[in-house]
C-alpha cells in the first residue's frame, strides 16, 4: 500500500509540477521577449506618460499593446497583476517531488556506496544543505559585485565556478541520477528564492512608495531585473537536470560531472541565442549566431566522446531457459519486485508477472541498464545477457 500511494504521490505532484513550471517558464521567456522587442514609443502622450518602450503584437485573432515605463507610471490602476505564484508554485512542488522520490527512499535513490557510502541522515541533510549554500553563496556574489563596474560578467563568471564546483561534488557524494537532479533542484531553489527575497520586495517597495507619494528608488527595478536575467539563464540547465534521469548514459558516464557542466553551458549558450535574436531584428546587436553555433557544437562533441566503447562479448547459450532468468530474478530484483513490495507495479517473482512485465525488465535491465538501481545488488554483465537473450528469443514461459 505505501508503494502504491508513493506512486499516486509521484504521478500527481509531478503534473502539478510540470504545469506550473510551463506556465512561470512562460511567463519568464515572454517577457524577456518582451524587454528585448520594445521600441520607443511614438505616440507623445505615451512619452509624456514616461512609457520607455511599446510593442505591438497580433496573438488569438486580437491586436495587443503592452508598454513599459522607465519609472513609475503616473497613476497605479486599481489592479495590478502580480508574477510570483507561478514560481513558489514550481519550487513547492518540486520540492515535495523530491521529498517522496528521493529523501523518503535515500538508500534507494539517494545513495550509492560505489560513490560515497553514508547514512540515509547525512546524505539527506548533504542534500538540503546543498540547495541552502548554494543560494548563500550566489547571493552573497551578486550583492558584492552585481552593481560594481562590469558587474555582470563577474558576477557571471564566479557564478559559472560556483555551479562547476557543486556539479563536481554531487557527483563525487550522491548516485549520479540523484547528483543530477540535485544540482537541478539547487538552480531552481536559487530562481525561486530570487523571486521570493529580492524581486518581489523590489516590487513591493515601489508599490508602497508611490501609494505613500515617495520616490521611487530604481535600484529596486535594477536589482529585480538583474534577479530575473539570472532565471533565464538557468533555465535550460534546470530543465536538462529534471529531465536527465530518464537517460542512464548521461549520468552513469564515468566523467558525469563533466558532461553536467557542458550541457548546462550548451544550454546557457543557446538561452543567449535566442535572448539576443530578438534585439537583432531591431538591430541593436548583431547576429547571435555564434552562441547557437557554440551550444549545438558542444552538444555534437558530447554525443561524440560519449559514444560508447564495444563491449566485449560475452557467452551465453543460444538457448536460455525460464529458470536460468528466474533465479537471477530473484537474487537482483525480487526484493524489490516481489509480493512484498511492488515498485512501481512491477512484479518479476512469478513466471507469469514477468511474462507480463518482460519489455519493461528487457528495457531496464539491458537497454538502459537503469535497474537494478546503482546495481546494487551486483548483476553481473553474464546476467544481463541471459535475460536479453531469454526475452530476444520471445520470453517464453516453457
Amino acid at each position: 500500500m505505501e508503494t502504491y500511494l508513493l506512486d499516486w504521490a509521484n504521478l500527481l505532484l509531478r503534473w502539478l509540477h510540470v504545469i506550473v513550471a510551463i506556465a512561470w517558464i512562460g511567463s519568464s521567456f515572454y517577457f524577456v521577449f518582451l524587454d528585448s522587442s520594445l521600441t520607443p514609443p511614438e505616440d507623445e502622450q505615451l512619452k509624456k506618460d514616461g512609457v520607455s518602450g511599446e510593442l505591438w503584437a497580433l496573438h488569438g485573432g486580437g491586436f495587443y499593446h503592452p508598454v513599459k515605463f522607465a519609472g513609475a507610471p503616473p497613476k497605479l490602476p486599481g489592479h495590478l497583476h502580480w508574477f510570483y505564484w507561478e514560481s513558489y508554485s514550481t519550487w513547492l512542488s518540486g520540492f515535495a517531488l523530491f521529498l517522496v522520490s528521493y529523501l523518503w527512499s535515500p538508500s534507494v535513490y539517494l545513495i550509492d556506496p560505489n560513490v560515497m557510502a553514508w547514512s540515509p541522515a547525512g546524505a539527506i541533510a548533504a542534500a538540503l544543505a546543498f540547495l541552502v549554500v548554494f543560494w548563500f553563496a550566489y547571493d552573497a556574489i551578486c550583492r558584492t559585485l552585481g552593481q560594481t563596474e562590469n558587474g555582470d560578467a563577474k558576477v557571471g563568471a564566479l557564478v559559472l565556478v560556483l555551479v562547476c564546483i557543486a556539479s563536481y561534488a554531487a557527483t563525487q557524494m550522491f548516485a549520479g541520477r540523484a547528483a543530477f537532479l540535485l544540482v537541478g533542484a539547487m538552480l531552481a531553489t536559487a530562481m525561486s528564492a530570487n523571486v521570493f527575497f529580492w524581486i518581489i520586495p523590489g516590487q513591493r517597495t515601489m508599490v508602497a512608495d508611490m501609494k505613500a507619494g515617495r520616490p521611487v528608488d530604481p535600484i529596486h527595478g535594477k536589482r529585480g531585473k538583474q534577479r530575473s536575467v539570472h532565471n533565464t539563464y538557468f533555465t535550460l540547465p534546470v530543465l536538462f537536470a529534471m529531465l536527465s534521469n530518464h537517460y542512464s548514459f548521461t549520468y552513469a558516464h564515468e566523467y558525469n560531472w563533466v558532461f553536467l557542466i557542458a550541457i548546462m553551458f550548451a544550454g546557457a549558450a543557446i538561452r543567449q541565442f535566442f535572448v539576443l535574436r530578438h534585439g537583432y531584428k531591431l538591430g541593436r546587436n548583431g547576429h547571435p549566431w555564434p552562441y547557437a553555433a557554440v551550444g549545438v557544437g558542444v552538444l555534437l562533441a558530447l554525443m561524440v566522446w560519449m559514444k560508447p566503447p564495444p563491449t566485449p562479448a560475452v557467452a551465453v547459450p543460444q538457448q536460455v531457459s525460464l529458470a536460468q532468468v528466474q533465479d537471477i530474478m530473484e537474487q537482483r530484483c525480487v526484493m524489490c519486485h516481489g509480493e512484498a513490495l511492488q515498485s512501481k507495479n512491477v512484479r518479476v517473482d512469478s513466471p507469469e508477472a514477468l511474462r507480463q512485465h518482460a519489455q519493461t525488465v528487457y528495457q531496464q535491465v539491458v537497454i538502459t541498464r537503469q535497474m537494478p538501481i546503482n546495481n546494487s545488488t551486483g548483476i553481473t554483465e553474464e546476467e544481463r545477457a541471459i535475460v536479453a537473450q531469454w526475452f530476444r528469443q520471445g520470453a517464453r514461459l516453457d
